[in-house]
């Protein structure tokens, strides 16, 4: 199984734009330029940290709900955020951390078997096992 994305830039790094488009068309030409990325009040656009952090959420989620319902208990409910740390080093710029904050309700599982599949999900998501490089954090909440 094969997914595609593709990007186009026109210009340098700050003054430059371009568009981000996936083959399914979730995406179609969205705006991403250097403001958007590294600017906090930046112009409207997407950017590279935003997208990776909106597939490790899903991909964590999916991940964590499969392994709920095999362990007996489907999620009623499983929202997750993915905070991703850009920062500035010597040569450019590194992701050095991951956020993932999740709140869910399971009905009929306790606090303890709840925290030990999650962690579980968050290490083996196909998404965390290839972002491996930066650190990966997790506050799971349960709402049941």
């Amino acid at each position: 199984m094969t997914r595609t994305a593709s990007a186009h830039w026109s210009g340098a790094l700050a003054d430059g734009s371009g568009a981000i488009s996936t083959e399914s068309g979730a995406l179609s030409e969205k705006p991403y330029s250097f403001s958007s990325r590294f600017e906090e009040d930046g112009e409207a656009g997407t950017n590279p940290e935003e997208l990776l952090g909106a597939a490790h959420a899903a991909c964590f989620t999916m991940q964590l709900s499969h392994m709920l319902a095999e362990a007996g208990h489907p999620p009623s409910r499983a929202d997750t955020t993915a905070k991703v740390h850009l920062r500035k080093v010597e040569g450019g710029f590194e992701i050095h951390t991951i956020d993932l904050v999740l709140e869910a309700d399971v009905p009929g599982i306790d606090d303890d078997q709840f925290h030990e599949i999650a962690t579980t999900a968050k290490e083996t998501c196909p998404l965390s096992k290839v972002l491996a490089a930066a650190e990966i954090t997790l506050d799971a909440t349960l709402r049941s």
